[in-house]
This record gives structure tokens, sequence and C-alpha cells, in this order.
């Protein structure tokens, strides 16, 4: 029996496998990002108030936007590496991108700011690829795709992964 592909061209064992280390990668990202600076949160707002301060935007919202990035940084990239809240891990993300985004282009930092496009364009492919995350604490526990990427039904990498094997 051949194999059907999903509009893409993937076929759904090596899209769920290509979702799975993406994501680790991605959310691993995120993780060390905070972890780094989780110790130093003070430090890393008051340079970001230093970095902002020929801005118009108000001392005490830059600080207090330093504070949050490195705790947001470091849950999200727990739960996009688990694949746990997959989903609202990646909205999160993609939100404190925007406040992000906003920051680097109100500086005219457009290095930064296209670093962060990247970014954001990896967080899209996630989050629109959400239905071959099969490989995740989320599926584990039925919060996972409600379509899977096969759309024949319990077959190929969906029927594998409940029968514990990566392979159909």
């Amino acid at each position: 029996m051949t194999e059907k592909k999903p509009a893409l061209g993937l076929n759904s064992a090596d899209g769920a496998i290509a979702y799975l280390l993406l994501r680790i990668v991605v959310g691993v990202n995120y993780f060390n990002h905070g972890f780094v600076r989780i110790n130093n949160m003070g430090g890393f707002a008051d340079a970001m108030v230093k970095r902002f301060k020929d801005t118009f935007l108000p001392e005490p919202m830059v600080y207090l936007t330093g504070l949050a990035v490195s705790p947001v940084e470091l849950i999200v990239g727990v739960l996009i590496t688990l694949g746990w809240l997959t989903r609202s891990a990646l909205i999160v993300t993609l939100g404190l991108m925007i406040v992000l985004m906003y920051g680097v282009t109100l500086l005219q930092d457009w290095d930064t700011a296209a670093s962060q496009l990247i970014y954001d364009l990896i967080l899209f492919v996630l989050l629109a690829g959400l239905g071959y995350n099969i490989y995740s604490v989320d599926y584990r526990l039925g919060l996972g795709p409600k379509h899977p990427p096969r759309p024949e039904g319990e077959d190929g990498a969906i029927a594998s992964f409940r029968r514990g094997r990566l392979y159909p």
C-alpha cells in the first residue's frame, strides 16, 4: 500500500519527527535564553533601561519588561521542549517576540530585527504545524492535534507512536 502524503508533501512519520526535533531545538534555545539570565534579572532589566534611555518609553515599563523576559523565556522553553501546552506556549512566545520586535525596531537595530524575524518564522512553522506534534506530552495527555496529519485515520506515525515506535 502506498502511503498518502499531506499537502506539504511530507510523509507523516518524517514530518512528525522533524517537528519534534525542531520543537526541541527551539525550546532549548528559549530555555537557555532565560536560564542564563534568571539569576541576574535585575542586571538584564537595568541594561535594557540604559539601552532605551533615549526613547519615549517610560523607564519603569522598560524595567518591568526586562524583568519579565527571562522567566517567560525559561517557562516557554520548558513547555516547548516537552511539547506540553505547546499551542499556548508558542502563542505566548510570539507575543514576547512582538514586544521585543517593537523595542529593537524603535532602536532601529535592524540586524537584531532580522534575527528576530527568523525566530518568528520558525515559531510560525511550529504553530501552523501543530498537527505534527504527536511526539509530545500534549499528545500523550490527549491535548494534541484534533486532526492528525494523516486524514485516513490511525495508521502510519500516529498508530506507531501509540504502539511505542517511531516508525510505522
